[in-house]
């Protein structure tokens, strides 16, 4: 019995098996381990995706920039979206990836804008809400970590600035669980004991994951309900948090926030000098214009023979120019004796000049600050002093 067969090769086997997968399966997501990682000078990439117990080969054309951005290599988990493919020359399959990001992020992505849409929607973000930041605020409430490079950049400017401006810090956690709900409780302290005129809420740069606390839900509301005009420092210019929609000014960097936050006191006396040469220019002028109308008066034919009328209005004239003058220079001085004792009376509150008499500053380790002596023995805490800090225990 003679039977027909047909004799397949195989690169119609894994022509047919290309088709049927590439047909089947929708482009999906997986979570996987990276490994066999391989950046190919062409810009394209290839690499392994595993878990425990198994790996599927991978590729991600184009996306040898994506991987150095992200710094991703060898053993990074990974969330990763593609489509399934076969290459028939060796017949393996692959998933070829579009989109890829470190575990977590994606997630973190979607309750970002989750949240956003949510408060957006509430009017949280809107412009006519936000309130004015003072120009001159008499005292800067700032929230971050104590120990971060956020509060030394800030107040490097600042005190470059205005060295006397008053700053009562509340040290806060910036990263980590705790993060979001201690920024909160610094801004309802702010509120509360009103020892503020506007709130600084501030840190450095860092990952999605380090910034993720100030996208919180109740933390945006309770910036919002602040009574103290709020401005948000949070991170480097390219991120982007909730608390910078809802804050009353969003600037990029705690620096920016120093610079923003008060008017130099250089600026302060330019604009004082440019008054007194307006109100001199004004004075000078209106003077001028008289000297005119009176020339003017005594060249008239009614005028040339009482010359005396002419010699009481210029001696009234002289008066005037005197009163003008002392006038000038009493407001002058007053100004400069207002500007004296608002200096004095900023230099007086500055922290760190009670430090510099002798005084210290001591905290627990939560970053509070010591008010009694009655303290558990084994207690370890900080001093803080002009020049520096040392540890000590309680007895």
């Amino acid at each position: 019995m003679n039977i027909d067969k047909k004799i397949m090769t195989v690169t119609e086997i894994n022509n047919i098996v290309k088709d049927v997968i590439e047909n089947t399966f929708m482009p999906f997501y997986v979570g996987a381990e990276i490994g066999s990682l391989v950046i190919h000078r062409s810009g394209h990439v290839y690499l392994t995706l595993k878990d425990n117990q198994s790996q599927i080969k991978a590729t991600y054309f184009g996306g040898a920039r994506v991987f150095q951005e992200m710094g991703l290599q060898n053993g990074d988990k990974v969330e990763a979206f593609g489509v399934l493919s076969v290459y028939a020359p060796r017949g393996e399959y692959q998933l070829n990836i579009r989109r890829i990001v470190p575990l977590g992020i994606g997630a973190m992505q979607q309750k970002f804008e989750e949240i956003k849409r949510k408060l957006q929607a509430e009017g949280l973000f809107d412009e006519a809400r936000k309130k004015p930041i003072p120009s001159m605020p008499k005292t800067i409430g700032v929230i971050t970590s104590p120990t971060g490079a956020a509060i030394r950049d800030f107040m490097q400017v600042l005190s470059r600035r205005f060295p006397n401006c008053h700053v009562k810090f509340y040290p806060a956690q910036v990263q980590g669980e705790t993060a979001s709900l201690e920024v909160a409780q610094g801004i309802a302290f702010f509120n509360r004991t009103r020892q503020a005129d506007v709130i600084v809420i501030t840190r450095g740069g860092g990952s999605m994951e380090d910034l993720f606390p100030f996208n919180s839900e109740n933390l945006a509301r309770t910036i919002a309900a602040s009574k103290i005009p709020t401005i948000s420092a949070i991170g480097h210019e390219i991120d982007f948090t909730i608390c910078d929609f809802v804050a009353d000014l969003r600037v990029p960097t705690p620096s920016a926030a120093a610079e923003l936050v008060i008017r130099s006191q250089a600026e302060i006396q330019d604009e004082l000098d440019g008054a007194k040469r307006a109100l001199i220019k004004n004075l000078q002028l209106n003077l001028v214009m008289m000297q005119r109308r009176l020339e003017q008066f005594a060249s008239a034919k009614i005028f040339k023979n009482i010359r005396l009328v002419y010699e009481n209005y210029q001696q009234t004239l002289d008066e005037k120019q005197l009163r003008l003058n002392s006038a000038l220079n009493f407001q002058n001085e007053k100004l400069k004796n207002n500007f004296t004792l608002l200096e004095h009376r900023l230099n007086s509150l500055n922290p760190q000049l009670q430090l510099e008499r002798g005084y210290a500053i001591v905290t627990d380790q939560e970053k509070h600050v010591v008010k009694s002596s009655k303290q558990p023995s084994g207690s370890e805490f900080t001093v803080r002093l002009a020049d520096g800090e040392f540890q000590v225990q309680a007895k």
